[in-house]
């Protein structure tokens, strides 16, 4: 009779402990994520801002063409190849 009563008790203690096990390991891996930093700068960052609102305005043209921008991924990469140019902290482009 006491057997089965210790084997309840150990039962639940052991399901409890791999669900804290598991919450710690999925924490440890969003903070290593959280540690690595901005990817831009804040300068780039008010440069897409301004870029953006330009092409919404419909004033945004591109390239030598001089063709309204109307695609926000065009906009965004007018606006990091501009930051670059100024010096902001802005990855390296990405190779195609």
């Amino acid at each position: 009779m006491a057997t089965r009563k210790a084997a309840k008790k150990s039962a639940p203690n052991k399901a409890t402990s791999k669900k804290t096990s598991a919450k710690k390991t999925a924490a440890k891996k969003t903070a290593a994520k959280k540690s690595s930093g901005s990817e831009y700068g804040p300068a780039a960052a008010r440069q897409i801002e301004t870029e953006l609102h330009e092409m919404h305005q419909g004033t945004l043209k591109s390239g030598r063409s001089g063709r309204m921008v109307t695609n926000p991924r065009q906009a965004i990469a007018i606006a990091l190849s501009e930051a670059r140019r100024k010096g902001a902290k802005v990855p390296q482009k990405r190779p195609t």
